[in-house]
């Protein structure tokens, strides 16, 4: 991985808590949750079975978004969405 887009990370990472320890990046990139790119800046749209579940989760309209920065980067910047 670029030194660049691991900085980036790390500086997401240390504004974050999260209950599942990071374990997006820590298993790198293999133990991500389902979302998928609907073209919002800050949000992506979460495909989990039961979203709501998650603290990061937020639902408006009939659909539920994933406001977590670190899985919004991942899923828009290295189009990791599953």
């Amino acid at each position: 991985m670029e030194s660049a887009i691991q900085e980036h990370i790390e500086e997401l990472i240390d504004g974050l808590q999260c209950p599942k320890g990071f374990s997006c990046y820590t298993s790198g990139f293999k133990n991500l949750c389902k979302v998928r790119d609907i073209g919002l800046e800050s949000f992506v749209a979460c495909l989990m079975k039961d979203p709501l579940a998650c603290k990061f989760s937020l639902q408006f309209g009939g659909l539920v978004f994933c406001q977590c920065k670190l899985r919004v980067y991942i899923a828009k910047n290295l189009r990791k969405n599953d």
